[in-house]
């Protein structure tokens, strides 16, 4: 059966869920999982992603993503295929950690009662799955969205935005509209508890369908171009503004900061310290492939990226280069 064409679009707002391959664990401890919200993290600052809502379940995790740039496709690929190499190197384990291509469910964000409806399903998920004690506040599930985006106990990331979920409940992000949005949720934990707080076609129609909204936001979908097979034969299509106009743009600083020039590039040392501390602010910041770099700065192979990369933390010559390109180069 071939795969279901993927449709990305600048604005693009999709619940993300993948399992574990074999219905296996993704997380084996707690460490496991601040990993992988590390990960999800430097996704969002490599694709600009805003990241509404999230929950990680013991074989699978839920996420409602808003997608500035089409960059849907590239930046999945980068997060579950770094979270697999940091999954496996950790426990000393080889081959998937996924069981293949991640759900991604296009939902009508401005049509308040699908993107609430997303919203509050991530959220009641631990309750959904017996994870919580009888009686035991919704809130004290660690490992969702709510206690950052309530405060509560930790602070919010700067890729996880509140406006909008607790908007969802005519509440303003505040402190009080944060009070007031816990509560809430939780009548509605207690709601779930006794037999669903989700109308059951809301729900089948989320699980089940490409699309979550309106017919006329499905029609208006179905004009929109789409992403075939493999990003990386689908003909550049990953290559979008926060991507490679993203990466130039962090090129023709980094080569100014350091005083370099373009044709400098291609006269130093593949493995010029100051071609990888440029290197890494690319990597770092965009989704673009080594081979990518590699052509860009000159370096070789593709591998010696990820080599030079790795390493560069600890290279006393890189080291100062890595610390003045974070002193200048800011976002436009």
């Amino acid at each position: 059966m071939p795969r279901k064409e993927r449709r990305e679009f600048a604005g693009g707002v999709y619940h993300v869920m993948d399992r574990g391959d074999r219905l296996e664990a993704i997380y084996e401890d707690d460490r496991d999982r601040e990993m992988f919200l590390h990960t999800l993290g430097q996704t969002c600052e490599r694709t600009g992603w805003r990241v509404h809502s999230y929950v990680l379940m013991g074989n699978h995790y839920h996420l409602l993503l808003e997608t500035p740039e089409p960059n849907l496709c590239a930046g999945m690929k980068w997060m579950q295929g770094t979270y697999t190499i940091r999954h496996n190197a950790r426990h000393k384990l080889r081959g998937h950690l996924f069981q293949g291509r991640y759900k991604a469910i296009i939902v009508e964000g401005e049509q308040e009662t699908y993107f609430r409806t997303v919203s509050d399903y991530i959220h009641l998920n631990p309750v959904r799955a017996g994870l919580l004690a009888e009686g035991a506040n919704l809130v004290t599930y660690r490992w969702s969205s709510l206690p950052a985006l309530v405060g509560l106990p930790r602070k919010r990331p700067a890729w996880l935005s509140g406006e909008w979920v607790i908007g969802g409940f005519g509440e303003t992000d505040s402190s009080s509209g944060r009070r007031r949005y816990r509560e809430a949720l939780e009548q509605r934990a207690i709601e779930e508890r006794k037999g669903g707080a989700i109308e059951e076609g809301m729900l089948k129609a989320l699980r089940r369908g490409w699309c979550f909204g309106s017919e006329e936001f499905r029609q208006r979908l179905l004009e929109l171009p789409v992403v075939r097979g493999n990003p990386k034969q689908s003909g550049g299509q990953i290559h979008h503004s926060h991507d490679e106009k993203e990466a130039m743009r962090l090129i023709e600083s980094g080569l100014k900061a350091l005083k370099l020039t373009r044709q400098q590039l291609l006269t130093l040392p593949k493995g010029d310290s100051r071609k990888i501390a440029i290197a890494l602010l690319v990597k770092r910041r965009t989704v673009m492939t080594n081979g990518w770099i590699s052509g860009q700065l000159n370096m070789g192979a593709p591998s010696r990226v990820s080599r030079y990369c790795s390493q560069a933390e600890a290279r006393a010559d890189v080291k100062p280069h890595i610390q003045r390109l974070q002193m200048p180069i800011g976002k436009d």
